[in-house]
């Protein structure tokens, strides 16, 4: 299997399987979403588009930050924290971010389309092989002029080094998550609006056992948990 690497400046290119990563925090959250019992997850690249859809789905949730901040009139923030043994079972959210939705968004060309970060990322891995593409393009989406998204690189190179058929050790690209930017600045006790529980979310490897699909259904860009088994 062929492995590529993309942006967000560059995922529109790419074809084929495509797995969008953000580590800290959008798919981290979602997948705790989904764990928390919701249906389906709506992805979007506008505040506007976010809002505008809860007025169309009445009883979904707004999750989603700009600049990694709260947004006034949104449900939620981009923090796993806030969904944590929370109980939404079957609901919709609708989320906007500015790096993971994002690169959802931008990736038009995809003929299959997953969303992805360390909590789910074996049972990534292992929908892929199930499906067998001929490659797979992973999308670091955590990347801006002050930021390498080494956090979101280094979950893409664990995911690709287990798609090698390697055995590697997860605590450098852990490590990594840590070592990032974002993550210092979510370890720093100084910037509070960054809760750092949610770094130690974002590291927990495998804590959940489905895959994010997206699909696009009725012009919208639509995700749901899939269970994968294991093997």
């Amino acid at each position: 299997m062929q492995i590529a690497r993309a942006t967000n400046e560059t995922c529109g290119d790419a074809t084929g399987a495509v797995v969008v990563i953000d580590v800290l925090r959008a798919f981290t959250t979602a997948a705790f979403a989904f764990a928390a019992g919701a249906g389906e997850i709506v992805l979007v690249g506008t505040v506007a588009e976010a809002l505008a859809l809860r007025e169309r789905f009445p009883g979904s949730f707004v999750m989603g930050e700009v600049d990694g901040l709260p947004v006034e009139g949104f449900d939620f923030s981009n923090s796993p924290g806030d969904l944590l043994g929370r109980d939404f079972a079957g609901a919709r959210f609708i989320q906007r971010t500015s790096a993971g939705t994002q690169g959802v968004v931008r990736s038009r060309q995809a003929s299959l389309l997953l969303a992805s970060s360390f909590v789910v990322a074996d049972a990534t891995v292992r929908f892929l092989r199930q499906h067998a593409p001929a490659g797979v393009t992973y999308v670091v989406t955590g990347i801006y002029p002050d930021r390498d998204g080494d956090e979101d690189a280094a979950c893409a190179d664990y995911q690709g080094a287990l798609l090698r058929g390697e055995r590697p050790d997860p605590a450098p690209y852990l490590q990594r998550v840590h070592d990032s930017v974002p993550g210092l600045i979510f370890a720093d006790p100084a910037r509070p609006e960054f809760p750092a529980i949610d770094l130690e979310y974002a590291s927990e490897l495998d804590r959940f056992d489905f895959a994010m699909l997206v699909e696009r259904r009725d012009g919208l860009l639509i995700m749901r948990a899939v269970p994968v088994a294991a093997g």
